[in-house]
């Protein structure tokens, strides 16, 4: 569990991202979570994108897919939400420490 002070950091870093993965009319299949899934491997924070002909919620996907992918939900903004989870052999952030 990260906490306010660290999802803010992590808010701040994800400000910048371009969406990596996009999540259509299909919604969230197998495919999508293995994509997500590599991405927070390689990246360990990943901006999702719901495109227009989705009809989910982007907060409602985001909390479904935390639990199956072991990431921190960080922020949901418009169609777009971010997720986190520190990554086993690619670390790069680093997060601000805990009191």
């Amino acid at each position: 569990m990260i906490t306010s002070k660290q999802r803010s950091y992590l808010k701040s870093l994800a400000h910048d991202l371009d969406p990596i993965v996009y999540i259509g009319k299909a919604g969230v299949t197998e495919n999508v979570i293995k994509e997500i899934d590599t991405c927070l491997e390689a990246r360990e924070l990943v901006k999702v994108k719901l495109q227009e002909g989705c009809d989910l919620a982007p907060k409602d996907v985001a909390n479904d897919l935390v639990p199956k992918l072991g990431a921190e939900f960080v922020q949901a903004i418009g169609r777009k939400f971010t997720l986190y989870r520190e990554s086993k052999e690619n670390k790069q952030i680093i997060l601000p420490k805990a009191k």
